[in-house]
């Protein structure tokens, strides 16, 4: 199949797929005679794979490391759960930067109660002011 019909059939961009082939994540495809790329079953079940680690947020270098011990089944897999247990941790801790951040928005939407011009608005001053960053951190 042609990379059009391989982005269908996976719903990743065309540009995705030739992102994932020059990381090296995808094997290069065959040619065909016009030099058209052609695709296989197996590039369908790797590309989801790579898809869903992604959907998972997983930073290329670890799809890159869950791909090796994909591609060597036989393999002791105590990596993989080493590596995941550190990207539960990783989500955990953006987790809470994330109550964070949303504390100081909510923290900064309360500078503006009502509709004023913007010269007066106390959500832009308080953007502007860089302590107030710095002290409510």
């Amino acid at each position: 199949m042609k990379i059009g019909e391989l982005a269908k059939r996976t719903g990743a961009t065309v540009e995705t797929i030739r992102y994932y082939e020059k990381e090296n994540l995808l094997p290069e495809p065959t040619r065909s005679q016009g030099n058209y790329r052609l695709y296989r079953e197996e590039h369908i079940e790797r590309l989801q794979f790579i898809l869903h680690c992604r959907t998972l947020d997983m930073t290329l270098e670890e799809v890159r490391v869950l791909l090796q011990y994909w591609d060597t089944p036989d393999k002791n897999c105590g990596e993989v759960n080493i590596l995941l247990d550190e990207h539960i941790d990783a989500v955990e801790k953006r987790m809470k930067e994330l109550v964070q951040l949303k504390q100081h928005l909510l923290d900064l939407r309360q500078k503006c109660a009502k509709e004023a011009p913007a010269e007066s608005c106390g959500i832009l001053h308080a953007l502007a002011d860089n302590s107030y960053h710095l002290s409510s951190g």
